[in-house]
């Protein structure tokens, strides 16, 4: 999860967003995952780009 983390970083870093196969190869790791590592991979995005929470919140309808 650090590296995803690390990739969310240096993805935003740059000015890019994240989306396309960036965003689902990481929303199909965090789906996949044991739920404390979800978690923790929030924590540390809340932690270093809290800014970058807003690509993985789901869209209420």
């Amino acid at each position: 999860m650090d590296e995803a983390v690390v990739v969310v970083m240096n993805t935003l870093d740059s000015g890019q967003e994240i989306k396309g196969w960036l965003m689902r190869t990481l929303q199909q790791a965090i789906d996949d995952s044991d739920p404390q590592l979800a978690q923790y991979f929030f924590g540390e995005l809340e932690r270093h780009r809290p800014e970058a929470l807003r690509y993985f919140a789901k869209p209420a309808f």
